[in-house]
């Protein structure tokens, strides 16, 4: 199955279909899974679907337990398994859940019923030798392995679970750790081998390759929680407290109980808001710094010095709030002193404008307990209806003033300052507001 397929595939309508459901169903929903983790939660609404089902079919018990033991919750898949319908593949299941619970005497005995009811030989003998080894036997583990021939011996499972044995024998990792590569090259994605890999590296200080091999044990589906919990631990060492919780996560939505996950959760989430928090503050005090500054303190021509002077622009912060267009406006305030302020913004990160949004008006509230309410309306009407000069409207622009009410709050010098803006076009506004009954502020 490709990729665009696997990324569109309705997981759950596949597993709900009344079709057959065998080994390379399975194979589907973890490589689906592995591809794009958002599946997960269609595996888990299918089982929740199909445990609501009281008329549910023993074929469908048999679905139903191995999408439960894909979920992690294998003592409810055993369960649903010995209620089943007592096919090959749901003895091979109950096997497993017997592994993953510890109780590997049973798993032994029942891939044994497994093999006699025909499912695949090999794959059966050798999840009885992983029994054997973690029932601490390794001998007779390594007795079945030896015993495996064919195309089964060049499988990823052989190969990964004999790089397991002789680890175990120990004073052969050389011999281990080629199997654990032949393993990952047979088949990129088992999860087994890349997490043997994984620790081995761990293990030889090779920190690049073990964060790797990690990662890509983490992509698969269903991932050991051995990968998940290595792999988090070393992203809180290089402090990448939201990765760390992913992984935490990834456990506690199969294994919500889980004590190790949760502790580990509850620290990585406490930890990166700690530091993110210091780290925070730390920036906001050095931008505060910054902000306060005093334009003074740089090496400003006399022109722009007196320009941001007569505007009121004092400290860094009065710039990061002012636009270019504002600037410009100024009278004898060019395109050169505007390269300067610019160059002298960026060498600490800023810009003309960035923090605009933050700007008050310093322009007084207007008094309008004297006006009538049609001379009050007049101050919402926009600035076009004086009908002013071509010289007049482009200051008018330059200092971002859109209605009459804007307009009135300033004096006669703040126009002036305004470039091109001279007596004869201040002369014009107060001829058009004069026809209005208003004034300029100081008039």
């Amino acid at each position: 199955m490709s990729e665009v397929e696997l990324d569109v595939l309705d997981l759950k309508e596949m597993i709900l279909s009344n079709n057959s459901f065998g080994p390379a169903d399975v194979g589907a929903i973890r490589a689906a899974i592995s591809e794009n983790y958002g599946h997960f939660g269609e595996l888990r609404d299918a089982v929740n679907e199909m445990e609501e089902d009281e008329a549910i079919s023993p074929a469908g018990k048999t679905k139903m337990g191995v999408c439960q033991f894909l979920l992690g919750r294998f003592k409810d898949s055993q369960t649903t398994l010995q209620t089943a319908d007592g096919s090959a593949m749901a003895l091979f299941y109950q096997a497993r859940c017997c592994f993953e619970l510890g109780s590997y005497q049973d798993s032994i005995e029942t891939y044994e019923k497994a093999k006699t009811s025909g499912y695949n030989e090999d794959q059966c003998n050798i999840g009885i030798a992983e029994s054997h080894r973690y029932a601490g036997r390794i001998e007779e583990a390594m007795a079945i392995l030896d015993n495996i021939f064919g195309p089964a011996e060049q499988t990823a499972d052989y190969m990964y679970q004999r790089a397991a044995t002789v680890a175990a024998v120990g004073g052969r990792m050389d011999e281990a750790l080629a199997l654990y590569q032949r393993a990952v090259q047979t088949d990129e994605n088992h999860a087994g081998a890349l997490f043997g890999l994984a620790l081995e590296n761990d293990r030889m200080g090779n920190d690049d390759e073990c964060l790797s091999l990690y990662e890509r044990a983490a992509k698969t589906f269903p991932t050991g929680i051995g990968a998940l919990i290595n792999l988090g631990l070393i992203y809180e060492d290089n402090n990448q407290f939201d990765k760390a919780q992913i992984c935490y996560k990834r456990i506690l939505d199969c294994y919500p109980n889980h004590p190790q996950a949760q502790l580990y959760m509850k620290d990585a989430a406490a930890t990166g808001n700690m530091l993110y928090d210091e780290e925070a503050q730390r920036r906001n005090d050095r931008l505060a710094q910054i902000l306060n500054m005093p334009v003074t303190n740089f090496e400003l021509s006399v022109r722009s010095r007196n320009c941001l002077q007569k505007m009121g622009i004092d400290t860094i912060g009065d710039l990061t709030r002012t636009s270019e267009a504002e600037l410009l406006s100024s009278k004898n305030f060019g395109e050169t002193s505007l390269f300067e302020i610019r160059e002298m913004l960026t060498s600490k990160g800023l810009a003309l404008g960035q923090f605009a949004h933050e700007k008050k008006s310093n322009d007084p509230p207007i008094d309008t307990s004297h006006m009538s309410p049609d001379e009050q309306a007049l101050l919402d009407r926009p600035i076009s209806d004086l009908n002013l000069s071509v010289r007049a409207r482009k200051c008018m622009n330059r200092l971002q003033l859109n209605t009459i009410g804007e307009l009135i709050r300033r004096t006669g010098d703040d126009m002036l300052e305004c470039k091109n803006f001279g007596v004869t076009s201040l002369n014009e506004v107060r001829e058009k507001l004069t026809d209005l009954g208003l004034k300029m502020r100081g008039d």
